[in-house]
């Protein structure tokens, strides 16, 4: 008997997206749908489907995914979000995965889209993912206590990473980009002042420069041209903004 497979997705206010990222995950056998702070269609949508879906607020990201989790009976977990699809040949590949691997988790490559771009290089330093630990055995899998990038740990040994990707439409355009630094800064900068150290200016200033040299040049940014620029520059100025919002305003 084939290993069961449940997929896992939190989503808020996900009416527009969450129709096509589901068709692309009917190859499970349970779908689970967290709708958080919720104001639209996306709980009626995902009825629809035949996901089971739970309904609530939280305000802490990883509190949000860890009580998902927990909701799922499969064997094995694939983790999406609302905006990434898994395409047929990466949905093979983890059954074929699930039936003979020994490990109690694999990360999935991601390619990831700005409109309908592709964007292969410059992802990373908290303002995109190259890849991630998204299949994995039921009970493994922990995030941290954080709002936004919560940190996550698995108990056991990782194998190899699939080959086929997950396809992650990362944002809309520029502007979805600019909005999504704003949140994601504001989240962080929450982060910051209940840890009681924020850090300070200097070594932010550091890793933003840091940040920006490591996307541009070593992930080799710089061959997407000014979109490639911006992850960059956005991946940079994450920490900075974050540290400047935690130190002046108010909470």
């Amino acid at each position: 008997m084939s290993p069961k497979i449940s997929v896992v997705i939190t989503a808020h206010n996900e009416e527009a997206r969450l129709p096509s990222c589901l068709e692309h995950v009917s190859f499970a056998d349970e779908i689970i749908v967290l709708c958080d702070k919720c104001t639209d269609m996306t709980a009626e949508i995902a009825t629809s489907f035949g996901a089971k879906v739970f309904v609530g607020m939280w305000e802490i990201e990883g509190e949000r995914r860890n009580f998902a989790l927990s909701q799922a009976g499969g064997d094995w977990i694939v983790e999406v979000d609302a905006d990434e699809h898994v395409s047929p040949e990466l949905a093979e590949e983890i059954r074929q995965t699930v039936k003979f691997s020994s490990y109690a988790y694999h990360d999935l490559p991601v390619d990831n889209y700005i409109g309908s771009r592709l964007v292969r290089y410059g992802w990373g330093a908290s303002f995109g993912k190259p890849a991630y630990g998204g299949l994995f055995r039921r009970g493994i899998k922990h995030w941290g206590p954080q709002r936004v990038h919560p940190a996550v740990k698995f108990d056991g040994v990782k194998g190899p990473s699939l080959r086929h990707p997950v396809r992650h439409y990362v944002d809309r355009n520029i502007s979805d980009m600019i909005r999504r630094l704003d949140s994601y800064s504001t989240a962080r900068a929450a982060d910051l002042r209940d840890s009681g150290s924020i850090g300070s200016f200097v070594n932010n200033f550091r890793r933003m420069i840091m940040r920006f040299f490591k996307c541009y040049f070593l992930r080799k940014g710089y061959r997407e041209g000014g979109l490639g620029f911006l992850v960059a520059l956005f991946a940079g100025l994450f920490p900075i903004i974050s540290y400047i919002k935690a130190k002046y305003e108010d909470k």
